[in-house]
């Protein structure tokens, strides 16, 4: 049980740091927000199936709100996951992310990572400047390439990409820093789709980034995961095969989107 609980307890993380932008490099500079608003929450919820049935493990939530950093307007962007206290006896999680992003460019100017995952304990403190290409965290100082994106930044920012620019089969870089390394990712667009989730039936769109071997999964494009087809472009669905069963991640509640989610053709 406790190397189940571990597996989808870490998808709770991958989606809290989820590494799914959707824009080419050269578009990840200076995008204009139109997708979000200060204000909005939104809650996931991790299932895990091992037998034939999904459980709920754990949650995460998202929230945005308007603040100062340096003096600039930034979108302060928080990503929370927890395990639910049954499943905190074999491994407890409890996660908090935090970008600070530039209203102008969509880039962050900060980010923090302070999780409890079992007895490992991570706290990291980022701030970027983006002019000069360096990244000063609590362990050093270093070299990223142009228009680097943290793991929330890059959520938020992905959520304003034009989807009709791109062809099913496209392959779509980004870099990413995380840990104090910079990580080269690509994800493949699927195409639209209808999907039904734990929330309801929506027209959604679907791709599968790559996911570096060595986590919890073998690597490649096993992971699946769906946005709203619409202008919100809001995460609807994660999932994954792992080494014993299934996890998936629904969107199960939401308050203070933009705009009206008329991807959703029906309520569960």
């Amino acid at each position: 049980m406790k190397n189940f609980t571990k597996q989808f307890c870490a998808l709770a993380v991958i989606l809290i740091s989820v590494t799914y932008s959707f824009a080419q490099k050269s578009e990840f500079c200076g995008i204009k927000n139109t997708a979000f608003l200060e204000g909005e929450k939104v809650v996931m919820k991790v299932f895990y199936n091992a037998m034939g049935a999904y459980i709920g493990a754990g949650e995460a939530s998202f929230t945005t709100e308007l603040t100062r950093f340096n003096g600039k307007p930034v979108y302060h962007c928080v990503g929370d996951g927890k395990t639910y206290p049954f499943f905190d006896k074999f491994f407890k999680v409890r996660d908090r992310y935090e970008s600070f992003i530039d209203i102008e460019t969509m880039s962050p100017l900060k980010f923090l990572r302070n999780v409890e995952e079992g007895k490992t304990k991570i706290y990291n403190n980022v701030t970027f400047n983006q002019s000069a290409n360096t990244a000063v965290s609590t362990n050093g100082v270093f070299k990223i390439t142009p228009c680097m994106q943290d793991v929330v930044s890059a959520v938020y920012y992905a959520r304003n990409i034009n989807w009709d620019k791109f062809n099913p089969g496209d392959k779509i870089p980004f870099d990413m820093f995380l840990d104090d390394e910079i990580y080269h990712l690509y994800i493949r667009y699927i195409g639209k789709e209808k999907i039904k989730t734990q929330y309801g039936k929506f027209n959604a769109i679907k791709f599968k980034p790559l996911v570096v071997k060595g986590t919890i999964f073998d690597g490649g494009e096993k992971l699946s995961a769906w946005v709203s087809d619409d202008p919100n472009h809001l995460l609807l669905r994660v999932e994954s095969p792992i080494s014993v069963g299934t996890v998936k991640i629904d969107m199960m509640s939401y308050n203070g989107l933009r705009y009206p989610l008329t991807s959703l053709i029906s309520f569960r």
